[in-house]
């Protein structure tokens, strides 16, 4: 850890742009952590962002603080750090056996400029505004090609939700970037892709700004939303983006997929897409579900009649229970599945995401004197009269 220690002491300062720990060995701790410098009434600190699960935790840090709480997170937690100051990037990989290899490269002043990394233009204040992975200001072809960004790079004002949330989905893609392969092309499916946003995105991101190799299908069932993003696909030189118009309950099209996404896919039809991942062994799921009438047309129990009376009230929690069982199923099926929130509650109601990571860790609920998993979920489905669609599918 001398190496790491020595790269610390030269770049925990104001020209740290930031650092990005990642490759998790104990997830239940934190999945990912990022620091960045903060002034804070005058004083450097530097602001750590844990990511546990759903939930995001925010400590400042001196210098030496900071230091300390680094190298010992790189020789158990994580296996991987990123940092990037003004002048300098560095990968740092630590080994199980604790093997650390550091590779440095020096940015020259124009690259650092290039980047708006300079130091006389960054912003350190604590409430500065949040940096995106696509910026506003700078013009990205998929952006203005899909009217959300004018071709100065300046966000059309009726967009600029749409902006934030593909932001949002870039940072989900970039916390499970690891658990994709990198010696070989990545292939994504994207069902019910629509006006195909996010999918655009995805592609952008991993493969212009990821330099990986990746092959993207994305299905829909309507023909004019196909032709005009298999249009914009062909301008943009998007050669790996393909788009197909299919039924997501039907789509035969693959036998292996790396990744599958389903973004608003309307009730049952996301149950389908989560079980085609399954059976195709995708490293990584995500899926924003939507409209879940399913369990809203069976749940039904005396103990809770008193609050499931009210419509509104019973079609809410009829959503919430639909996806917290669809997170336990796929767990089930070896998974290490969060919900998360996808975008603020003021924008849309529907605004939860379901990201899994295959994992070959032991299933929950499976360890030496415990109630099985599957007898907890059956206890539960019993208790509300309900009989879910992933649960049928997956048992097929």
């Amino acid at each position: 850890m001398e190496e790491l220690e020595q790269l610390l002491d030269q770049t925990l300062n104001q020209d740290l742009i930031q650092i990005i720990l990642s490759n998790s060995r104990d997830a239940k701790q934190a999945m990912k952590s990022k620091v960045r410098p903060v002034l804070l009434k005058g004083a450097l600190l530097f602001q750590e962002t844990l990511y546990r699960g759903n939930q995001v935790f925010h400590t400042n840090y001196t210098k030496e603080e900071m230091k300390a709480k680094i190298l010992k997170d790189m020789s158990g937690l994580f296996g991987q750090a990123q940092l990037k100051s003004v002048s300098l990037e560095a990968s740092v990989l630590v080994s199980k056996k604790g093997k650390v290899t550091v590779k440095k490269r020096r940015l020259s002043q124009q690259e650092g400029q290039k980047t708006g990394n300079a130091p006389l233009s960054r912003d350190l204040s604590h409430d500065r505004s949040k940096r995106y992975i696509l910026q506003e200001g700078i013009p990205v072809d998929f952006l203005v090609g899909l009217g959300v960004q004018t071709p100065e790079g300046k966000i059309v004002r009726a967009k600029y939700d749409k902006f934030r949330q593909i932001n949002r989905y870039l940072e989900f893609i970039e916390d499970v970037l690891d658990a994709l392969p990198k010696d070989r092309c990545i292939r994504i499916i994207d069902f019910g892709c629509g006006k195909s946003y996010l999918t655009f995105a995805m592609y952008y991101y991993l493969h212009q700004l990821k330099k990986r190799e990746i092959q993207v299908t994305g299905l829909d069932l309507k023909e004019e939303v196909i032709e005009r993003c298999s249009l914009l696909a062909k301008s943009l030189h998007y050669d790996g983006l393909q788009f197909e118009k299919g039924d997501i309950s039907t789509y035969q099209g693959e036998q292996k997929a790396d990744m599958v996404v389903s973004l608003h896919a309307c009730d049952t039809a996301t149950d389908y897409a989560l079980e085609k991942a399954v059976k195709w062994g995708a490293e990584v799921i995500m899926a924003v579900p939507c409209c879940q009438h399913e369990v809203n047309g069976q749940i039904y129990c005396d103990v809770l009649e008193p609050v499931l009376k009210y419509g509104v009230i019973k079609e809410r929690m009829s959503a919430l229970i639909t996806d917290a069982l669809r997170a336990d199923f796929l767990e089930q099926k070896g998974y290490y599945t969060q919900i998360l929130e996808f975008i603020d509650m003021e924008h849309t109601p529907k605004n939860l995401l379901i990201r899994a990571v295959k994992t070959k860790k032991m299933q929950p609920g499976k360890g030496k004197g415990t109630v099985s998993g599957d007898t907890k979920l059956q206890n539960i489905m019993e208790f509300l009269h309900i009989e879910p669609a992933l649960q049928k599918l997956l048992k097929e």
